[in-house]
């Protein structure tokens, strides 16, 4: 027999335990549906983290997949649905870009039963650690723990909606941080796959010179761990290929991780980018916890040179930049300008245009240095922790990217140095994963990051569900909550 669930109900339970509610028949997907719509409906005035209209029914999706019927949203970045306008939090976009098929992972998605309810916000082509772009949505995103803070970027629309309740997960994606910095910003679990466990086909194969990685932000680690064995894998013609998982990552995180050689970092590999001291607390808090828990924890950390490192990734973001505003003017027959674009975008965007073959294989070089030197130093330490971000959160129009007084590299430096410690684990591809494991004076949500070995997401996620028994997150709530 059915039960009638509310809003309080619906917002207790995470994405598995709502899979298992409506597997057991104990409520309808209908049901689930209509309390996630008026979830949705009302947080989202508050919090503008929806790009357009919440669809009036949720997106096709499985009856049988693991997540069936589960309310979910998509990003309004890379990955696509098919007929669904795709605008990159760009007016350049116009109503948006219609694709005429899903891309690899919103297939995905579908076949894991997940019920796509709205599209969400992204700040302008993703290149941001916050998610202002009013010029494209009217209106700036805001951090339901505090609305006059950012919710963090480029998936703070996401991190949004999660964080206030209107949904268990949604999807995000991670070029520098994209995924782990709104997950700290708003108090959530966000998981950057190793390069290659999730596919960003058809239409990348390496979005954003092998940067960019697709997949997910949650409340739980649990969700984390059976999304990403819901969703992971190549495709044909897709450029990596992992090994399957030894056992699925949903059966890890309920047991205790084994000791772990941990190293503890709280300073950016630039030594100029300043860190607040609640994010240095936290992590020192965190490596206390770890080393009751029977983990050998010491400080150390990989030698990486900041100034190539960062020329470097100027270099991957603004040749990206250059292509896709490039090409999507021509298509559209535009000379791209501020009538259709933020300010430091145009810049970078620019300069990316400048850029020959040789300096991305100068760029190309400097990722194969730090990818060997980060891989080196991970295999005498099985886990690096820092903090994800140098500051809990930042005010909004702190990082406003239509400001014409910053060039295309101060741009860059502002984003880089609130996101310090995120980037380096897209250059080497190694999985990182944020938990929410502090709080601040103010309290907001403090993110700690913990970086590990190539291709091993399941010691993360194992000592990720240590961590969430150890230091438990779910009693907060932040003041803008369905």
């Amino acid at each position: 027999m059915e039960i009638t669930v509310d809003i309080n109900d619906y917002t207790a339970h995470d994405a598995t335990g709502l899979a298992r509610l409506i597997a057991d028949r104990q409520v309808s997907p209908a049901e689930v549906h209509d309390v996630a719509a008026r979830a949705i409906d009302a947080v989202d005035p508050v919090l503008g983290a929806v790009a357009g209209e919440r669809f009036a029914t949720p997106l096709d999706h499985s009856s049988d997949g693991p997540f069936a019927g589960v309310p979910f949203a998509i990003k309004d970045l890379i990955a696509h649905a098919a007929g669904v306008p795709q605008r990159n939090g760009s007016r350049l976009f116009g109503d948006g870009l219609v694709p005429a098929e899903d891309t690899y992972l919103m297939a995905r998605f579908r076949r894991a039963g997940l019920a796509t309810m709205a599209v969400t916000t992204t700040p302008e082509l993703g290149f941001n650690a916050s998610t202002e772009a009013a010029a494209a949505y009217g209106r700036p995103t805001r951090n339901p723990w505090d609305t006059d803070r950012s919710p963090g970027g480029s998936s703070g629309g996401s991190a949004a909606l999660v964080a206030a309740g209107a949904l268990p997960m949604a999807h995000a994606n991670d070029g520098g941080g994209s995924i782990r910095i709104p997950a700290a910003a708003c108090g959530l679990v966000g998981l950057k796959p190793t390069q290659g466990r999730t596919t960003p086909g058809p239409e990348y194969a390496d979005p954003l010179m092998g940067l960019g990685i697709e997949f997910a932000v949650t409340r739980t680690v649990r969700d984390s761990a059976g999304l990403l064995d819901a969703v992971h894998g190549s495709e044909p013609g897709d450029r990596y290929l992992l090994p399957a998982p030894e056992r699925p990552f949903a059966e890890l995180v309920g047991q205790d991780v084994r000791p772990l050689r941990i190293a503890v970092c709280t300073n950016p590999y630039d030594p100029s980018r300043a860190v607040d001291p609640q994010s240095v607390a936290t992590v020192q808090e965190v490596a206390a916890v770890l080393e009751r828990l029977g983990h050998h924890v010491e400080e150390a950390a990989p030698r990486i040179d900041a100034q190539t490192f960062d020329d470097a990734n100027f270099t991957a973001w603004c040749s990206f930049l250059a292509d896709g505003v490039y090409a999507t003017a021509e298509l559209l027959g535009v000379t791209p300008s501020r009538e259709h674009l933020e300010a430091t975008t145009l810049e970078c965007a620019r300069y990316g245009a400048t850029l020959t073959a040789r300096d991305l294989y100068a760029a190309d070089r400097v990722f194969n240095t730090v990818r060997r030197e980060v891989a080196r130093f991970l295999g005498e330490y099985d886990v690096l922790l820092t903090p994800t971000t140098a500051q809990p959160t930042v005010p909004l129009g702190h990082l406003d990217a239509d400001n014409p007084e910053l060039d295309a590299r101060g741009w860059y430096d502002r984003i880089f140095d609130y996101g310090a410690f995120t980037s380096v684990f897209n250059t080497t591809g190694h999985p990182a994963i944020s938990l929410p494991l502090g709080q601040s004076a103010e309290g907001w949500p403090v993110g700690v990051q913990f970086a590990g070995r190539y291709g091993d997401e399941a010691t993360l996620l194992q000592l990720a569900g240590t961590m969430e028994r150890a230091m438990p997150w779910a009693h907060r709530r932040p003041r803008v909550h369905a």
